[in-house]
């Protein structure tokens, strides 16, 4: 395909801070990607993206974006409830899909998504970031490698510093599905099963400390009803351990925005840990020693072909753009991307185990999904 005559015209559904922050930004460095349409439920707000974005395509209706002509992909940036029947829109239209996390309610919506991707074969993805940060990068390579040995246990935190003022649409179950657990969580469930396979069984708890029954601005809203603390211990079904947590009221973890992030695997040999504030370098250590920084090599600051310039911008922030660059490199290379639909499909099944364990107050299996 040249990419001067026939790009890849994308969409935005969903014109918020994340489509702003980082797939505009992203597609703007591709030279094979075209951002030519955006949507919005807020006109004013889509009103201000069309002349900031430059696009001559703008509408409040999703289904004029997923059945337009001159769209080839969409981006889906909308609240959880929203997302099956978007995406099931463009897939009917086929397009090629980039999705949000979470990708569904649950995992019979994300199912049904994933089910209709595959067989209109149309390029879908589940924008897990974290997983093009250098570090984790490198952490998988050392995992598959056997760089670490066998491993025997995966350990992640995840600590923000949030105001306790409304989420929005973000702190009502029937919108979000749930919250610290759908929100960050799930993007951990990820990338231990990518790391170390399907998660056999697992037990969750949740719980919720805020109200948070006043918007930052001080008008009063109804209370929220999904988790601020979310945690889970599970067994992989290749025998290893794992412990998830997630907090937004980590008081003192604000870090520049970013928070704490930690995701550890101890191996047989050594043991490796991410973090996302130093997203270029790995704490590494084997027996006997002491975990000690590890600068990531070079291969693994970027994927081969991304247009990012190494050493440019805020790199907590910058090595999402490749996000963006993998779904574009799918359409092209005609392939699958990773993560895909059925990574969501995976993640979700786990997330709801983790609230069905809560409320049965016992341990539940997960039957890994084939593709």
């Amino acid at each position: 395909m040249s990419e001067s005559v026939n790009p890849i015209r994308i969409g935005i559904i969903g014109a918020g801070g994340v489509s702003d922050y980082h797939h505009v930004p992203a597609i703007r460095l591709d030279a094979r990607a075209q951002l030519v349409a955006a949507c919005d439920a807020n006109r004013e707000l889509l009103e201000k993206r069309k002349r900031d974005w430059n696009v001559a395509i703008a509408s409040t209706d999703p289904d004029e974006i997923c059945s337009h002509p001159e769209v080839d992909a969409v981006v889906i940036a909308t609240p959880n409830n929203t997302h099956r029947s978007i995406a099931l829109a463009a897939v009917r239209h086929g397009k090629h899909v980039m999705c949000e996390k979470p990708l569904g309610l649950n995992a019979g919506e994300v199912r049904e998504m994933y089910h209709a991707a595959r067989d209109a074969d149309v390029v879908n993805m589940s924008a897990f970031t974290y997983r093009f940060a250098p570090a984790m990068r490198y952490v998988r390579h050392l995992v598959t490698s056997g760089e670490i040995g066998e491993p025997r246990h995966f350990r992640s935190q995840r600590f923000l510093d949030w105001p306790e003022t409304s989420w929005g649409w973000r702190q009502y179950r029937r919108l979000a599905g749930a919250g610290d657990l759908f929100d960050m969580t799930i993007h951990r469930i990820d990338f231990a099963i990518d790391l170390l396979g399907p998660i056999a069984r697992i037990t969750g708890a949740l719980a919720r400390f805020a109200p948070r029954t006043v918007t930052a601005s001080g008008e009063a809203c109804a209370p929220s009803d999904v988790d601020d603390w979310s945690s889970i211990i599970g067994e992989f079904a290749g025998g290893a351990t794992g412990v998830w947590e997630g907090t937004t009221l980590a008081k003192g973890y604000h870090r520049g925005g970013f928070g704490h992030e930690w995701a550890e695997i101890n191996g047989s040999e050594g043991s490796v840990v991410y973090q996302l504030h130093t997203p270029n370098s790995v704490l590494l250590g084997k027996t006997g020693q002491d975990l000690a920084p590890v600068e990531v090599p070079a291969k693994f600051l970027k994927p081969s072909g991304s247009p990012r310039v190494l050493g440019q911008g805020e790199p907590a922030t910058v090595f999402r753009y490749d996000l963006m660059w993998e779904f574009v490199s799918a359409i092209v290379e005609e392939r699958r991307a990773v993560p895909n639909f059925y990574d969501g499909l995976r993640a979700q099944m786990v997330a709801d185990a983790a609230i069905d364990s809560y409320e049965r107050r016992q341990w539940v299996d997960i039957e890994d999904e084939h593709p």
